[in-house]
């Protein structure tokens, strides 16, 4: 009876707990927190934190690998063997429910489908409104390459390089999707540094927006967009489609399905097929993709220098590509007669609507009658094809 006591208690995950897990289940309970007390983004870092959570209680085995044995099923099986009868059969264990998960992230296969449910949420008529939009789309991916130099000055390899870089693309679909091509080794770090810092946009940008923003900036008042035909709307999907594919064929996927969803929005003919892409499928993608890269964050993984070095790459990254949106938005106020708010070059980021919100909460703080949410729109979306061009670029490059 007491050898039974003791094989219980050993079983127990109490017991069984080492510093790093307390670490990590310590910082899934501070980004709950943010999440639901704080309200950052808690559709996304809810489910990471939770992801988190349970993959670092001892012994719950959410991240367990499926484990093949051979196994001899008679004492003859070797005399069997000989004569060419197999005496031997295969047999594995079943892994645990997020690693199986998690293979939706390391196939890409996530990836795309958000893509694909972003299209069919994002209305890209401030875009083809304002083609100059994305120019500050453009900029604002200058932090992809910036970080990308100094990860190699750091010593990392160009292809894990790259895989950090595009955290600063603010886009964790993009994140995971490149990172399974260049870096899969570096895909659990990589996936939550990308996905905490999309959530934390509004904490990293408006210090930066301020910064390098005067007050009178910050209040300037832009014209109305001119309204955007349904023609040019339907067009719109298919010409990026076609251009981007034709000059970087390793950027279909991700190009390709954000446009789909964007045209099944647009057409007026697939209601039913964008309604389920903009809200069944992606908030089941959402959940599935949210819990497994937070599962992922296992302590004996993501307790290292490696990793505290990509998280401080990511802040880099990100900060870098809001200043670049930013001053690039006050260098077109140089060259333009027409001005423009410099805080919407901030949202040149990809986090969408995030980084747009972020800019319209600036301005109004600022002046409070002044309205530039759709204007952000505009290298919001810009942000989002620039992301996935990046990755183009990059997967090209060293793929």
């Amino acid at each position: 009876m007491g050898e039974v006591i003791i094989d219980f208690i050993q079983t127990m995950g109490i017991v069984n707990i080492t510093w790093q897990q307390i670490v990590m289940i310590v910082v899934s309970c501070i980004l709950l927190y943010l999440a639901i007390a704080k309200g950052f983004e808690p559709l996304l870092l809810i489910p990471i934190a939770f992801g988190m959570l349970l993959s670092n209680l001892p012994l719950s085995g959410v991240m367990n690998e499926a484990v093949s044995k051979i196994q001899l099923i008679s004492p003859e099986g070797v005399e069997a063997l000989k004569e060419g009868t197999s005496a031997y059969i295969n047999t594995e264990t079943t892994g645990g429910l997020l690693k199986y998960l998690f293979l939706g992230d390391e196939l890409g296969i996530f990836p795309p489908l958000i893509f694909l449910g972003v299209g069919a949420m994002t209305d890209f008529a401030p875009l083809i409104a304002n083609p100059k939009s994305i120019l500050l789309g453009a900029a604002a991916q200058f932090g992809i390459f910036t970080t990308f130099l100094g990860a190699l000055v750091l010593g990392f390899g160009a292809q894990a390089a790259a895989s950090i870089g595009i955290i600063g693309g603010a886009d964790g679909p993009t994140a995971i999707y490149l990172t399974t091509k260049l870096a899969p080794h570096l895909l659990a770090p990589i996936a939550v540094a990308a996905y905490s810092y999309m959530a934390l946009v509004p904490i990293i940008q408006p210090p930066i927006m301020r910064a390098l923003t005067t007050k009178e900036e910050r209040c300037i008042v832009m014209t109305q967009s001119k309204q955007v035909s349904k023609k040019a709307k339907i067009i719109f999907p298919i010409a990026v489609t076609i251009v981007v594919s034709l000059l970087l064929p390793s950027a279909a996927t991700l190009i390709g399905m954000l446009m789909f969803g964007n045209l099944l929005k647009e057409s007026g003919a697939t209601d039913r097929l964008s309604d389920t892409a903009s809200n069944a499928l992606m908030n089941i993608v959402t959940i599935f993709l949210g819990v497994s890269v937070g599962a992922s964050a296992e302590a004996s993984i993501f307790l290292s220098t490696q990793t505290l070095m990509i998280f401080g790459l990511g802040v880099l990254a990100f900060g870098v590509g809001t200043a670049a949106g930013v001053l690039f938005a006050k260098l077109m106020n140089l060259i333009c007669k027409e001005k423009v708010n410099p805080l919407i070059g901030s949202a040149g980021v990809s986090a969408v609507p995030m980084a747009a919100r972020v800019s319209q909460k600036v301005a109004q703080e600022e002046c409070p009658g002044n309205f530039i949410l759709m204007h952000a729109m505009g290298p919001n979306v810009a942000g989002v094809i620039g992301s996935a061009v990046a990755a183009g670029i990059l997967l090209s490059l060293f793929g």
